[in-house]
């Protein structure tokens, strides 16, 4: 299953499908099999970087609508 990550109203990032997550060192976080978990990006979760609905205490808002990134500035020649 590809891996679809969405951006929820006013809440988490919801991601399902077949991903890893790794922290900065590249360690891989025990999922315990899951195939969706959300992540936190209001910042107030006291379970990062996985959301424990902190969002609803602290007035989180934000309604997500999808949009097109312009294409990366070419990289410099080598």
């Amino acid at each position: 299953m590809p891996t679809v990550i969405k951006v929820n109203r006013n809440g988490s990032y919801r991601v399902e499908g077949d991903f890893t997550i790794v922290d900065a060192e590249g360690v891989e976080y025990g999922l315990a099999g899951r195939t969706a978990v959300t992540l936190c990006r209001c910042g107030h979760s006291q379970n990062k970087p996985f959301c424990d609905a902190s969002h609803k205490h602290h007035g989180f808002e934000h309604t997500p609508t999808a949009f097109n990134l312009p294409a990366p500035a070419p990289k410099p020649a080598a």
